[in-house]
């Protein structure tokens, strides 16, 4: 707490993180257009990235980030092209903002947004952006878009001046955050700070209490280990996370590890977390490369969530069938997320939700 004691942080202004499954405005999206994040495959993610689009537009707002006029309109071209596919979608429902972006990862690029519990207001965290350990220059158009979402809303922009990703983390909107020390305590994101500094910068930012630590992500996952490859609360006191039962498989062991540990785990009052097991799809490997493919990289929209599927006929199924028991109330979707995980990412990756 010394580390904050002469300042205003979100959380002694009364903010906090809502949970994913809370009352959302909208979604926010970076429009793809790096080559180098899908080599050969670009035009080929633009059908399940503009279905996501159209699924979410069905109940709510959708805001795109786009470099300029001309990436404008061929994502409209997109977007109506495929409009077809999504009985119900609202292409009108969809707005563009003039923030250009280095890439689309806009779940660790973006906003993170803030409730007051007082007084309803919200406001934006802005972490410095590294692209996951420099590992992906140059990074500096994205390392911006906090702010300048938050000015365009005419919101307050908390900047804490570390490095912290949407997707390491993972909240129940109770005070609960989860996230992994391969992540977190890796030393290409803030080699300065200690996990107990790290954490109170969590709670000070994020407006939390109680901080759960896992340890590894799955293979071929380039965030060094982010959460939401593999474990995601559904509600305030329940979690699905991803196993593998083959004991041959490298996730296996690793993925065992992070089950025993959250059995073991207690939330903000104390209650042990709900554990449900989620299947991992058959190995998805591309030009050599083992995918991070996970069914927990799914969005949860206001009326839908919207999961990856990737041609796996029989854990595919499974997984969607375990989550429409998890979203009683919410249509449970399924997109075909095979090309788009060659980026190393699906739709929790791409995405960013905004709260009511």
């Amino acid at each position: 707490m010394l580390l904050f004691q002469n300042i205003d942080t979100p959380k002694k202004l009364g903010f906090t993180f809502p949970a994913e499954f809370a009352p959302q405005r909208a979604l926010w999206l970076s429009w793809p257009h790096k080559e180098a994040s899908w080599p050969g495959k670009l035009h080929t993610i633009y059908k399940p990235y503009c279905e996501f689009i159209l699924q979410v537009s069905r109940h709510q707002k959708v805001c795109i980030n786009v470099a300029d006029e001309a990436m404008k309109q061929f994502a409209i071209l997109e977007i109506e092209k495929h409009a077809p596919l999504v009985p119900g979608a609202k292409v009108s429902e969809v707005s563009f903002y003039f923030f250009p972006t280095n890439d689309a990862w806009c779940r660790d690029h973006g906003p993170a947004f803030l409730v007051n519990r007082q007084t309803g207001e919200k406001a934006v965290v802005d972490w410095g952006y590294n692209a996951w350990g420099d590992k992906y220059p140059p990074y500096d158009l994205d390392d911006v878009i906090p702010t300048r979402i938050g000015e365009a809303l005419g919101l307050q922009v908390f900047n804490p001046g570390i490095v912290m990703e949407g997707g390491s983390v993972e909240f129940n909107g109770k005070g609960t955050l989860l996230t992994t020390t391969a992540c977190l305590l890796n030393k290409n994101r803030n080699p300065h700070l200690s996990q107990k500094e790290i954490e109170e910068y969590l709670i000070q930012y994020y407006g939390v209490e109680h901080i759960l630590w896992l340890g590894d992500g799955i293979v071929g996952d380039d965030t060094d280990g982010h959460i939401d490859d593999i474990t995601r609360f559904v509600t305030e006191d329940t979690v699905v996370t991803v196993v593998e039962k083959d004991k041959n498989d490298d996730n296996y062991q690793l993925l065992q590890e992070n089950l025993e540990s959250l059995h073991k785990m207690r939330l903000q009052d104390g209650k042990q977390l709900n554990v449900i097991e989620l299947p991992m799809p058959k190995a998805v490997i591309y030009e050599d490369q083992r995918l991070p493919a996970s069914y927990a990289n799914f969005y949860i929209a206001n009326q839908s969530v919207i999961v990856p599927t990737f041609r796996d006929s029989v854990n595919d199924k499974v997984a969607l069938d375990i989550l429409t028991d998890c979203f009683k109330g919410r249509e449970v979707i399924g997109i075909d997320s095979t090309d788009l995980i060659w980026g190393l990412g699906s739709f929790h990756c791409l995405s960013q939700q905004e709260p009511v």
